[in-house]
């Protein structure tokens, strides 16, 4: 996860050519993978209410075309029990937000986690105490979806990826319908050690999530876009390996959450590189396309970056309008 994201926590965290020709028919079972994430887990750039000056959804939504969005981020508020950043309460000012994307016909799917912060992987102690967690954010909204951002010591730890997948097995069979994605860090060579053991449990336990989500930036790419498809095309034979997928349902139970502008480590992915990932994602039929973060889609006054501009030169919400592209 973005440093961005980290230090906000802390504080308060080959040139990939596209294949020409028809896209090859999915079979059944991806077909119904992508008819699942359609909404909100497929298009919904991640929105950050607590820091980066957020901009107000409606306006968003009526300028790209963009209906859902990935809000973040819910971690334990000391004991296990969710709270935005660990300190806002379900029913604050969060929930307003929410309401208001609703209101607009769109939707939201919460992201758990992320890179800092106190999480509930490590702050409820069982599988049933954290499906009781997620089962109580899941009411408090009525949620289709729910991702599970997953880094530094919970991804790291086995015990507590396994009480992860527990949990959200629990949740599965408890709510006919919802979707869950797991997002995590990655490698240009695609999921590292810890993201293999984490999609082979899930494969032994039928943890039956919806979409595994690469996040493929602060990876050490030079070639953003080329790099992200050969990172995807990776995460995609580990799902076919692990699951048994033909290569459309693979493609359709992964996902890419790219990070727009400047990355924490010296990276840059422009718009003419997303557009490409873009391509690719519709191309290969993805479950899911977004990026960290809508708070940083528009251009630094005076140039610099941060956390509420890209630190490069672009329209604003461009990032945002190609990822709207991808709803359908």
């Amino acid at each position: 996860m973005s440093k961005v994201r980290k230090s906000l926590l802390t504080c308060a965290a080959a040139t990939a050519a596209l294949a020409l020709g028809a896209v090859p028919a999915l079979s059944a079972e991806a077909t119904d993978a992508r008819a699942d994430a359609a909404a909100p887990v497929a298009a919904s750039p991640y929105l950050y209410n607590g820091w980066g000056n957020p901009p107000a959804v409606g306006e968003v939504m009526s300028a790209t075309g963009i209906k859902d969005f990935t809000l973040a981020f819910i971690l334990s508020d000391g004991t296990c029990n969710p709270a935005w950043d660990g300190n806002r309460p379900l029913d604050g000012p969060d929930k307003a937000v929410i309401e208001d994307v609703r209101a607009n016909g769109g939707d939201v799917i919460p992201s758990i986690g992320g890179w800092a912060g106190n999480k509930l992987g490590e702050a409820c102690q069982d599988a049933q105490s954290l499906a009781a967690a997620y089962q109580k954010l899941i009411d408090a909204y009525g949620l289709k979806a729910i991702d599970i951002d997953i880094e530094a010591t919970e991804f790291e730890t086995p015990a507590v990826q396994d009480r992860v997948l527990e949990a959200l097995k629990t949740v599965k069979e408890a709510n006919p319908g919802l979707q869950t994605v797991i997002t995590f860090p990655t490698l240009i060579s695609g999921p590292n050690e810890h993201g293999q053991r984490l999609i082979d449990k899930a494969a032994e336990i039928g943890a039956n999530v919806d979409v595994w989500t690469q996040m493929p930036f602060n990876f050490g790419g030079t070639d953003m876009a080329a790099d992200t498809i050969t990172s995807t095309e990776a995460l995609k034979e580990r799902l076919k390996t692990a699951f048994g997928y033909d290569d459309a349902e693979a493609y359709a139970h992964a996902g890419i959450s790219s990070m727009n502008g400047n990355t924490d480590v010296g990276e840059v992915v422009t718009p003419a590189d997303f557009q490409k990932m873009a391509d690719y994602a519709k191309e290969k039929n993805l479950g899911r396309f977004t990026f960290w973060s809508l708070n940083r889609d528009r251009q630094c006054e005076g140039g610099g970056g941060g956390d509420s501009c890209s630190g490069i030169p672009q329209q604003q919400w461009e990032f945002t309008k190609i990822v709207a592209g991808f709803q359908g």
